[in-house]
């Protein structure tokens, strides 16, 4: 890794991303002391499946704040992640958590599973 990146955060939140984050961590009894954790594990129709939850502050992770919102992104998964971007919208169709990542060569059809350039290019043509 350069040192350009290691400056850049790994993810990052928009500002209606963050807005709704707040709303459900004002909504959890123990919300005040956790943030959002954004990870990537094996599975999903892709290879890759994204995942978030409201958690804390581990040691090694990499740690940034958006809008007054606390972000976590362990190493494995940062690897995956570097450039996403979260977004939110409250949309009737289509609405929800949406992440768009650089990395991603192809997405599935619900965008919760992704593969990644690397692996793409391992696929015979």
């Amino acid at each position: 890794m350069n040192a350009a990146a290691d400056t850049q955060p790994v993810v990052t939140l928009t500002e209606s991303a963050a807005q709704e984050i707040k709303a459900r961590l004002a909504a959890d009894p123990q919300g005040a002391a956790k943030g959002l954790r954004l990870y990537v594990e094996k599975g999903g129709c892709s290879g890759m499946q994204y995942g978030m939850t409201f958690d804390e502050r581990r040691p090694e992770d990499f740690e940034t704040a958006f809008f007054g919102v606390s972000v976590w992104v362990d190493a494995f998964s940062a690897n995956y992640l570097r450039g996403s971007v979260v977004d939110f919208s409250d949309a009737l169709t289509g609405g929800g958590f949406k992440i768009t990542n650089p990395q991603a060569a192809q997405s599935c059809g619900c965008g919760k599973s992704f593969e990644t350039v690397a692996a793409a290019e391992k696929l015979p043509g």
